[in-house]
């Protein structure tokens, strides 16, 4: 029977090392974990000199740069979960990622979490250390598989849930991106005409000693306007995000730019709908792969990027600590639907608590896709039609001195 050299560390977090003997890799392993220790290294003996890559070696990313991007993120997670599924040991899987890799970074990355377990580090701490690419939700869900012993389970369960997460958030940019366009280009268009053409058209008009018709009164007003202060405009505006940007950049300020977001008509419905599908889609993947309730609510409500339902989460987490349920103090903070906290009370009541959040996040996600459709189908024409006002007044503005000059030589 084969002989295997071992590196891992054990449930405590002290580093492990020695031999087993089982008949192949995967049998090892299971008779390790048995033992009470997780195998980070498992190489028969006599082919570790094989298993070395000499000469290559990659520099880890800077410090404070985060080198994955979420589909990065999603695809690479998926792929070690596989690898770990077929029965690779977990450096031998990471060396797997770094040859697949195609940036410098990530194989950079992957190759430094590699060398912090070979050195005896378990899998979250090394992760710990690239807080940059790996979410607190990310770590707590990893340090939950290496306690349960069912990593390659809770990668499965995080490449799902990072990939929903980056649906959403696809689907919410593809929806604005379009009338996003339409709104630059059209401020754009117009911010020429009214700058640089309508004066040298109107500029015929002004030496005419004739009274003019208001809408050319008008357009030469607002153009002469436009034309003079146009670089005062672009600076003011300039002013107002940078203002904006400091202002959020507070407590106070993020708490009151959130509050201002929930109550905008449509745009707060869709923020609020987002952020509690993000909060359900995290807790119940949190709950489902073994992470306490007091911590897994600590870590989700960060997805939900607003400050006052991050307050109405945290309250309830404090009233949870205290021995009440999960629905009632959600209720009392006003923040959440009723549909919301009552499936979270027939959860908790059922002992279902995860598919219930399962389902929230699933209504709630079918209801972005509703309203925002709706809402890009709504701003679509809205916009083309005032777009051709402002065209229609602009032409209007132009032809009426011509048309009365023309009745003046008849």
């Amino acid at each position: 029977m084969p002989v295997y050299q071992y590196r891992g560390y054990r449930t405590d977090g002290g580093a492990a090392t020695g031999i087993v003997d089982a008949e192949n890799v995967k049998v090892a392993r299971l008779k390790l974990r048995k033992d009470g220790v997780f195998p980070t290294d498992v190489v028969e003996q006599g082919q570790g000199a094989r298993r070395q890559e000499a000469g290559r070696t990659y520099a880890p990313p800077p410090p404070g740069r985060a080198s994955l991007t979420a589909h990065d993120l999603a695809l690479m997670t998926r792929q070690f979960a596989t690898l770990l599924v077929a029965g690779l040991p977990l450096v031998e899987a990471l060396g797997v990622l770094v040859d697949q890799a195609e940036k410098k970074a990530v194989k950079g990355l992957f190759a430094d979490i590699r060398e912090q377990i070979r050195g005896g580090k378990s899998l979250s701490a090394a992760l710990d250390t690239h807080g940059k690419d790996f979410s607190p939700i990310y770590i707590h869900m990893v340090r939950a598989g290496e306690a349960s012993g069912a990593l390659d389970q809770i990668l499965f369960r995080l490449a799902e849930f990072l990939e929903k997460q980056l649906a959403l958030k696809n689907k919410v940019t593809n929806a604005i991106l379009y009338p996003a366009l339409m709104l630059i280009v059209g401020v754009a268009v117009l911010f020429f005409l009214m700058t640089f053409v309508v004066p040298k058209i109107t500029a015929v008009f002004a030496s005419m000693k004739q009274a003019l018709p208001w809408p050319t009164v008008v357009l030469m007003s607002a153009s002469r306007f436009f034309a003079d202060y146009w670089m005062l405009l672009i600076g003011l505006v300039v002013a107002g995000i940078v203002a904006v940007r400091r202002l959020t950049g507070t407590e106070a300020g993020r708490m009151a730019a959130d509050r201002l977001v929930l109550r905008l008509p449509l745009i707060g419905d869709v923020a609020r709908m987002v952020s509690i599908s993000r909060l359900s889609s995290t807790l119940a993947t949190m709950l489902a792969s073994g992470v306490q309730l007091l911590d897994a609510m600590d870590v989700s409500k960060r997805v939900m990027n607003n400050r006052v339902l991050e307050e109405a989460v945290e309250g309830a987490r404090q009233n949870i600590r205290e021995g009440e349920t999960i629905a009632d103090p959600l209720k009392r903070s006003g923040e959440f639907p009723a549909l919301v906290t009552h499936m979270i009370a027939v959860g908790e009541r059922s002992g279902e608590m995860e598919e219930m959040l399962r389902r929230v996040s699933q209504i709630y996600d079918g209801e972005v896709e509703r309203v925002i459709t709706r809402l890009t189908s709504l701003l679509e024409p809205i916009m083309i039609l005032v777009m051709g006002v402002i065209v229609f007044f602009i032409v209007v503005a132009i032809l009426l001195p011509i048309f009365e000059m023309g009745q003046m030589v008849r």
